[in-house]
């Protein structure tokens, strides 16, 4: 599996009991469309730097690198080089 359909995934098995159903593009934005909260996002900082062997360090912390599905894939790019 790519790492584009891993990201989906764990972004989808991870959304908010109260949401069913959602389709979301890979770049929009989860945080704005109420599909995610912090604590996610720490679960996904996890989620990168441990099935992706990503550094991730303090200057990374912006959450335009981890906002989408894009963003979380460039970001990831940036940091593989």
């Amino acid at each position: 599996m790519d790492k584009r359909k891993k990201i989906r995934e764990f972004i989808e098995c991870n959304l908010f009991d109260f949401v069913e159903e959602v389709n979301f593009s890979d770049h929009d934005n989860i945080f704005e469309l109420g599909l995610v909260n912090s604590l996610f996002a720490m679960k996904l900082l996890d989620y990168i730097k441990t099935g992706f062997n990503i550094k991730i360090e303090s200057d990374d912390m912006e959450i335009t690198n981890f906002n989408s599905i894009n963003n979380i894939l460039e970001f990831m790019e940036r940091k593989s080089k």
